[in-house]
């Protein structure tokens, strides 16, 4: 074993230090912190030596250099409800922090080939290790393939298989969407209505199709109204239904905010909810609670989907071994925005 550096004598010890007192690289004691397959075992065991004797303590850096990490994991969305986001946020924080790593949240646009340029610029400029893409960004045709060309690990949140990622965390959406149907038509109503998302988003389609779908093969009525998930298209898409000469007595919006929007249009127009319309979201966020009358929404676990994606990312970052996806339930809370339909 060599005789320390006088750079160790004079402060803390470094993995500089500990290269030299060990008669190798720094980037071969980074291999051995990170238990690199590539050292050999009698070099392995003389790092481990010089470490203990030293009473070295890996800092990030010296983890990082093994692999060139960064330690950053980066968060790519399109969302507009404050809420869900800082939801989403603070679940992967608590994942990231316990695993050294930091995160870096990234908002992005939709428009397929721009997105798909930003988010490449995105990685490059911020070199993080991996990302956790979120709907709508994670169906933007081609996405995928060009993350896996460029050999980026990315793990997805989507309402549908996606091929390319490294993996993807699946929320059975159209299942939650049938749900809705049957819950408004098991109070009475057949005359529903639904504020959709941005036809090219593959949540809004699932969402569609599966409460178009249930209502219609139960013989219900459904109208149908454009939306892109924000507040200003749920008010548009409310006048709409609202002035129908025939108007739904239970409509379905495609997320909470949409729905926020339809409460609001009936208050102006006088129509109470839910005495002459029931309202379901989509999301189960914090707004839910916060309006009157409360609103009815199919609850996501996004944060605790967000927080798999994460630890199942930093396993792959790692070379671990995959901890088992998160229990992925949509379930719909009832509010005070539903009740029976009248009868006439």
């Amino acid at each position: 074993m060599k005789r320390q550096s006088s750079a160790h004598q004079h402060g803390e010890t470094t993995i500089e230090d500990v290269a030299t007192a060990a008669g190798v690289s720094v980037r071969t004691i980074s291999r051995v912190i990170n238990n690199s397959p590539l050292v050999n075992q009698a070099t392995r065991l003389q790092v481990e030596q010089v470490i203990a004797h030293l009473k070295f303590t890996p800092s990030s850096r010296a983890r990082g250099l093994a692999l060139r990490r960064s330690f950053l994991i980066g968060l790519v969305h399109n969302d507009h409800n404050a809420l869900v986001l800082d939801s989403i946020q603070r679940d992967v924080i608590t994942a990231t922090a316990r695993s050294g790593y930091e995160l870096i949240t990234h908002p992005n646009s939709l428009e397929s080939q721009a997105a798909i340029d930003e988010i490449l610029a995105f990685v490059e400029r911020s070199r993080v290790d991996g990302l956790i893409v979120l709907p709508p960004i994670s169906g933007i045709p081609g996405l995928a393939d060009a993350l896996s060309d460029a050999g980026i690990l990315a793990v997805a949140l989507s309402s549908v298989p996606i091929a390319g990622f490294s993996d993807v965390i699946i929320s059975k959406e159209r299942e939650a969407g049938a749900d809705v149907a049957r819950y408004l038509m098991d109070l009475g109503h057949r005359s529903l209505g639904i504020v959709n998302g941005p036809v090219e988003v593959s949540s809004a389609q699932e969402r569609r199709a599966g409460f178009v779908d249930e209502a219609l093969s139960a013989g219900a009525s459904v109208v149908e109204a454009a939306g892109d998930y924000r507040f200003a298209s749920g008010v548009a898409a409310a006048d709409h239904l609202l002035s129908l000469a025939r108007r739904p007595t239970g409509v379905f919006a495609a997320n909470d905010i949409m729905a926020a929007a339809m409460l609001k249009v009936a208050a102006i127009r006088g129509i109470l909810i839910p005495g002459d319309l029931s309202v379901v979201g989509f999301d189960g966020s914090m707004i839910t609670q916060m309006l009157t009358p409360a609103l009815a929404s199919v609850y996501r676990p996004f944060g605790a989907m967000a927080q798999g994606a994460a630890l199942r990312l930093i396993a792959q970052i790692e070379g671990k071994e995959l901890p088992p996806r998160p229990d992925v339930r949509l379930r719909i809370i009832p509010a005070e925005s539903t009740g029976p339909a009248k009868r006439f």
